[in-house]
């Protein structure tokens, strides 16, 4: 039986919105990403039977076990495949019962399967009294995701983990936060969803095709973010939006942008946004915005005139936290 160590803890994680450097950030290059005010909860418990149960209702995951010495092993169900394998590589000896709930939807793309692999394996970290700190908690989260789609730069396992805005480099070479007050965006919600992976591939393809060109587009997008870094701690938005525009030329010359994305974007930039670009692999998913105060209903009007959905996200929020224990 367990005896005197605690059993059950809530953990929340924050979903993620990349302001520069996607794609490029696969390959070497920095990054500038935001932790977003949708958070996911996990409910993880200790357990006297060696069994990992899951209930992930928001994706369609209920009741679902399998003993922990078959983890990782078989076909993994999408919704419990992070935290399966999550679990497996923190190498608990008890029997796991986890329970989520969501306060967005995974199809916004703000990285839920990231934010869930972050909040198990710190709810394992407190009931096990082994007290990883944020890095280990990032390592082992990375390794998670890596483990299960094979490539990947961690940047949505760092939002998770640490939160805030932060500049970040491939694996988490580097993990600096950005330490400013607010980050006034807009987002667009495409309706399309993308396959991340699918379209990282893609990319790759092209710089098998044509090295130089995407070296070239690759350097050119972390020369970007190094600029958009001082823009940002200067809360500097009118030169931080123009930084995105050009991000987005780039996006678009990898082939990412796709029609629909394009017209929120370039309707939202026409409205008075300082800036707009993609966020995120491209094609589907969301757009973001820099918009000044008087400008803010007209550019919302724009991207909704454009078939997107105008989503209520707070950036720059705080990272993975113990919500409760028992």
């Amino acid at each position: 039986m367990l005896k005197d160590i605690m059993k059950k803890v809530t953990v929340s994680a924050p979903g993620k919105l990349m302001l520069l450097g996607e794609h490029a950030v696969v390959y070497g290059r920095p990054c500038i990403v935001t932790a977003v005010g949708q958070r996911i909860r996990a409910m993880v418990e200790l357990t006297d039977q060696p069994v990992f149960e899951l209930n992930a209702p928001d994706v369609a995951v209920v009741h679902y076990q399998k003993p922990m010495s078959e983890l990782g092993k078989g076909d993994l169900p999408k919704g419990a495949k992070f935290m399966e394998v999550a679990i497996k590589n923190f190498g608990v000896r008890r029997g796991v019962k986890v329970t989520t709930a969501s306060e967005f939807s995974s199809q916004f793309g703000f990285g839920s399967s990231s934010a869930s692999t972050v909040c198990v394996i710190k709810a394992l970290s407190e009931l096990t009294n082994k007290k990883l700190s944020d890095k280990q908690i990032f390592d082992l989260s990375y390794k998670t995701v890596l483990d299960i789609q094979g490539k990947g730069s961690g940047f949505d396992v760092a939002a998770a983990t640490f939160g805030g805005t932060l500049y970040f480099v491939t694996g988490g070479k580097v993990i600096k936060p950005l330490n400013i007050k607010s980050l006034p965006l807009i987002v667009g919600y495409s309706g399309i969803k993308v396959d991340t992976v699918t379209l990282v591939n893609e990319v790759l393809e092209k710089a098998k095709k044509y090295p130089a060109v995407i070296e070239h587009i690759y350097d050119a997008i972390g020369r970007l973010v190094e600029l958009a870094k001082k823009a940002i701690l200067q809360s500097d938005w009118a030169t931080l939006g123009e930084l995105m525009n050009f991000n987005e030329g780039y996006l678009a010359s990898l082939g990412v942008e796709g029609p629909k994305l394009a017209g929120m974007i370039y309707g939202a930039r026409e409205a008075g946004a300082y800036g707009a670009k993609l966020s995120g692999a491209g094609i589907g998913d969301c757009m973001l915005t820099l918009t000044p105060a008087k400008a803010k209903k007209a550019v919302e009007q724009a991207i909704e005139k454009a078939g997107g959905q105008v989503i209520d996200v707070k950036a720059n929020v705080e990272g993975a936290k113990v919500e409760s224990s028992d």
